[in-house]
């Protein structure tokens, strides 16, 4: 390996916090052994700490742990560091294995101090990584190379351990999604039917859907399993109160073999599927979306699919739809609650949660927590809000089950710190939720927000009004909207428009605006501008699921290769990898200031242009979010006359070493470019005898 191209005499001698100028596809193609190597020169002792046994044995409680791998937050007192965090956010698939992870962590810059794993359980239907199928671990992100450089890594469990314990290392925190739904007949719906909600389908016609259909589902699994016999060809339990006695460990091993024959399992899933559909009996779908309930069957025959056993699979439409009710047809829902009048109309009793399926899904995403060590949880469909009347007067620990799982974990593993990042969108009240989504978010506990910056152009009206929204909710709510850059969700060839430009100052904003939290997916930093619709390998959106097909470009999903295909914008990197290292330089002296603005973001959109600063000068940054029309002159208020601003940095050209002094009235700016975003230096003026404000 050579200097140059990896940055790496500056990471070793922590010049730099991270391996400057290497892409991120490069870095994957070194062998992990040296990338540990160079680990080991900047971090000594505790890479190996990281990757010994005592620190993946998971009979430990994780404040046994060698303070080397425990969390960089494990001596917060609370979970609001998550309202200032910039997050990356990685499908393993798209690096590959764990080990990918390890080497992809290591391009990114300190600034970006928590990762996001995207689920990391075995995949249900089209491999979708949302469908969970079961609470093993996903097999397919077991890295060779991690087990090569430590034998006794021989598990895809120890493995996502050794690899959260060395994102600890490098100084970043770690999280896991935390999914209220699995696969519609995930061994989770089909192995304890009564965590979940069932109906009988007939002709085309949701026929029942009463609470006591549980009951018959029930009989009909052990009716299966006295027909099929047990994988191993053990007893079998007399009868179905028997068979739902047992532990769900036992149960699922009886019913669908060993945990790791996943293709034994898997066959057996499909059978008991396929037995349970034959008479009718499915999984109630996911829905999204106000009013959330009432389904009933797509009239479209067009709209249904007949699978290899003849079994036909219609699509289901929402009874009374409104602007964004979805059926999920792939997923099911948790049934958290009792029903009224035995889901007669389809009526949600709030008042009689139940708590055994509240205590299984809490304790399986505390186990996974542990597994890997983990400091944060995003929790998906976090807008979820069924309560027509919006957050109660009284909110309870019944209230959302994401809130639940977040106290679950902070109590039983002792972490306080431990964070609750929402994937919800911000829209207008009674469209993805009832009621006010903040409120919502709020009581849920969430510490911060995806927001909706993402679905948008730079400079557009859309990107302006949301953007003084969010700092706006940011000044007054708890829950703080995040500046969202990019997402696995937008890196779809359907939303290639909002990334043709503006990339650098969507990236410059969320890291200079410091009391704000970012998202920003893998592959911003080198995606290519898209005009049209590129081949499906070359977008992560489609590594989430994977659909087959006679073509690879939209509209179809399909891909027909299993490697992400990385951009090769070498300009964007350029010019990203010199944003990011000037932030280096800045960011150790204002990361723990409040935003000053000084030009908010406009409201009306009439005005592309903002500028801010810290509650203790010492900066300025400035961004022109127009993407097609320089900004013209403008004054920068609040500083007086006892200071210049000094051009320390700009996205589209050399600084300009002619300092801006006071008018009389303001500092004038001359004009930035369409998109420019610049900083400047607050420089007292020698022998000035006012004081700065």
């Amino acid at each position: 390996m050579t200097d140059s191209p990896l940055g790496e005499s500056a990471y070793v001698a922590r010049d730099a916090s991270y391996l400057v100028g290497l892409r991120p596809q490069d870095a994957l193609a070194i062998p992990l052994a040296e990338m540990l190597d160079i680990l080991r020169r900047r971090f000594g002792d505790a890479v190996d700490v990281a990757l010994s046994p005592a620190a993946v044995n998971l009979a430990t409680p994780l404040t046994d742990l060698p303070v080397a791998v425990r969390s960089p937050r494990c001596g917060e007192t609370d979970s609001s560091w998550m309202r200032r965090t910039n997050m990356i956010g990685i499908n393993v698939r798209t690096v590959g294995d764990y080990g990918g992870v390890v080497k992809y962590a290591m391009t990114l810059p300190a600034a970006f101090d928590s990762i996001h794993l995207l689920p990391i359980w075995e995949p249900g239907v089209v491999e979708s990584l949302y469908g969970i199928a079961g609470w093993n671990l996903n097999a397919e992100f077991f890295s060779q190379e991690l087990q090569a450089v430590a034998e006794h890594l021989d598990t895809v469990d120890k493995q996502l351990r050794a690899t959260s314990n060395l994102v600890h290392v490098m100084g970043k925190t770690i999280g896991m999604d935390v999914i209220p739904h699995t696969d519609r007949f995930s061994e989770a719906a089909v192995g304890t039917p009564d965590l979940f909600e069932w109906m009988r389908v007939v002709d085309r016609e949701i026929v029942d859907h009463s609470d006591g259909l549980t009951e018959v589902v029930e009989r009909v699994v052990h009716e299966w399993l006295e027909t099929t016999g047990a994988p191993g060809g053990g007893p079998i339990p007399p009868d179905p109160a028997a068979l739902f006695a047992l532990d769900e460990a036992s149960r699922l091993e009886l019913l669908f073999g060993q945990p790791n024959d996943l293709r034994g399992r898997t066959d057996r899933r499909v059978g008991l599927l396929v037995y349970l559909k034959r008479q009718g009996l499915e999984p109630v779908p996911a829905t999204m979306g106000v009013p959330f309930r009432g389904i009933t069957v797509d009239p479209d025959p067009q709209h249904t699919a007949v699978d290899s056993h003849g079994l036909e699979w219609p699509d289901y439409v929402m009874t009374h739809p409104q602007l964004m009710s979805r059926v999920f047809s792939p997923l099911a829902r948790y049934k958290l609650y009792e029903r009224i009048d035995d889901n007669r109309n389809w009526e949600i009793d709030f008042s009689r949660p139940r708590p055994h399926v509240w205590e299984y899904v809490c304790n399986h995403y505390a186990h996974t927590q542990h597994v890997g060590n983990f400091d944060f949880m995003r929790g998906d469909m976090s807008h979820v809000q069924m309560r027509p009347d919006g957050v109660p007067q009284v909110v309870d620990e019944w209230y959302d089950i994401l809130g639940a799982v977040k106290v679950h974990i902070a109590e039983t593993a002792n972490a306080p710190w431990f964070g609750y990042f929402a994937e919800s969108f911000l829209p207008a009240r009674d469209v993805f939720q009832f009621g006010e989504e903040l409120d919502h978010l709020e009581a849920s506990l969430a510490d911060a927000t995806l927001g909706d910056l993402q679905s948008t152009v730079v400079g557009s009206s859309d990107f302006l009004t949301r953007f003084r929204r969010y700092l706006d909710d940011l000044a007054t709510r708890h829950t703080a909207p995040a500046f969202t850059v990019f997402t696995a969700d937008k890196d779809d060839p359907r939303f290639d428009e909002f990334y043709r430009a503006g990339n650098e100052a969507r990236l410059f904003t969320a890291l200079f605006v410091t009391d704000m939290p970012s998202y920003t997916g893998l592959g911003f930093e080198i995606r290519d501008v898209h005009d049209e619709p590129v081949e499906n390998e070359r977008y992560t959106k489609l590594f989430v699921f994977r659909e087959t097909g006679n073509s690879n470009v939209y509209p179809s999903k399909a891909r027909f290769g299993n490697s992400f295909v990385w951009g090769e914008n070498e300009e964007l990197f350029r010019r990203l990898t010199r944003l990011r290292t000037y932030a280096e330089s800045v960011l150790p002296a204002i990361e723990e200031s409040n935003t000053r603005w000084l030009v908010p973001p406009d409201a009306t959109a009439l005005r592309g242009l903002a500028a801010w600063t810290q509650d203790d000068p010492s900066y300025v940054f400035v961004v022109n979010y127009d993407l097609e029309r320089e900004s013209g002159s403008f004054g920068l208020p609040a500083f007086d006359a006892d200071v210049v601003l000094v051009e320390d940095y700009s996205t589209t050209r050399q600084v300009s070493a002619a300092p801006v002094a006071h008018n009389g009235f303001f500092h004038r700016i001359a004009s930035l470019a369409p998109g420019e975003a610049r900083a400047y230096r607050l420089v007292p003026v020698v022998g000035h005898g006012g004081q700065r404000s």
